[in-house]
């Protein structure tokens, strides 16, 4: 399966927007590939405000998220890979996620039931059957 990342990114994104909040995304500036301005870097990572006002041609894509942005007056491109990003959450009141780091280690919930002990190869490839509960 894709990376779940981009996709709670975008849905996260658009959540504080439309709940009249300012986007900010945590990113760890060491991250390869990421083109942040490093005079804003602090304890390897950095805070970028990614509203809609603050931004020109954001982008939040499955691979990177790309914008034009002023600091401190003075414009900058910047990318970042999506692997790089920490979390997003409104400004206003905190809310949002932190994404666990690297996606190459799973969420715990997404993990496959264990096999029941005892069952053997056999009952591990068995098809699932739906039950009703009452």
């Amino acid at each position: 399966m894709k990376p779940r990342r981009p996709y709670l990114l975008r849905a996260l994104h658009e959540w504080i927007t439309d709940s009249g909040e300012t986007p900010h995304i945590v990113v760890d500036a060491a991250a390869e590939n990421v083109t942040v301005p490093r005079q804003y870097v602090k304890d390897g990572k950095i805070v970028l405000n990614v509203s809609f006002s603050a931004t020109q041609m954001l982008k939040l894509g499955n691979d990177f998220v790309s914008f034009e942005a002023r600091f401190g007056g003075v414009g900058f491109a910047v990318l970042v890979p999506v692997r790089a990003i920490l979390g997003i959450y409104a400004r206003e009141t905190g809310q949002g996620m932190i994404f666990p780091e690297g996606d190459a280690d799973p969420d715990p919930t997404d993990a496959p039931p264990a096999a029941p002990a005892g069952g053997g190869a056999r009952t591990a490839s068995k098809r699932p059957k739906l039950q009703v509960v009452k």
